[in-house]
């Protein structure tokens, strides 16, 4: 395998240098940048965020994919395997974001289904966890639907590159919810399809 994910509507692709590009284009749909609850880089920074998420991976913290839509062939956004515990079995889905105009589509639901199926199955994790500004509702929302339980708030956890301080979400999913979740992640994509 060369580390692909395949779905129905995305590819997830190993991040690398050749997506730069395509990823400056792909954040400029919606200025994602300006959000000030995220941590999501301008164009200018797509380098640097980058070579750091292929230094985390060489560390074996993790794996990084750019989004590819498979209908337009365009990447879209980005997403991680991150933080990776591998004694504790334990890891984080995070630095997600999607180009405004495939937000509120099948494209996160499968991208979870594919990150949250190789977590569980591949890497043989027992929980996958997700963090999010706790301002950012749009975030949480889309965590509990995914069948995420919230396991509290890190509160004054981070200091933003703004000055502001984030109090962080912690949500999991365990080995144990897991096939639970994936019966409700391949129903959210049936109904994506039938629309």
């Amino acid at each position: 395998m060369d580390g692909t994910l395949s779905g129905e509507y995305v590819i997830l692709e190993p991040l690398t240098l050749d997506h730069m590009a395509a990823l400056s284009i792909a954040v400029a749909d919606g200025e994602l940048w300006n959000l000030w609850y995220t941590s999501i880089p301008a164009p200018e920074e797509m380098k640097d965020y980058i070579l750091d998420s292929m230094a985390a991976e060489q560390r074996g913290e993790g794996l990084a994919f750019a989004v590819r839509h498979r209908e337009s062939g365009a990447i879209v956004g980005c997403t991680r395997l991150c933080h990776w515990d591998q004694p504790n079995r334990h890891i984080e889905i995070g630095y997600t974001w999607y180009s405004k105009s495939v937000q509120r589509t099948a494209v996160n639901t499968e991208c979870k289904l594919l990150l949250l199926s190789y977590a569980f199955e591949t890497l043989d994790v027992i929980a996958v966890e997700f963090r999010t500004h706790f301002n950012n509702e749009a975030s949480r929302q889309a965590i509990m639907r995914l069948g995420a339980k919230q396991d509290g708030i890190l509160r004054n956890h981070r200091i933003l590159k703004d000055g502001t301080v984030r109090d962080t979400v912690v949500y999991s999913i365990i080995d144990s919810e897991w096939p639970e979740v994936k019966d409700n992640l391949k129903q959210m994509m049936s109904e994506y399809a039938e629309s």
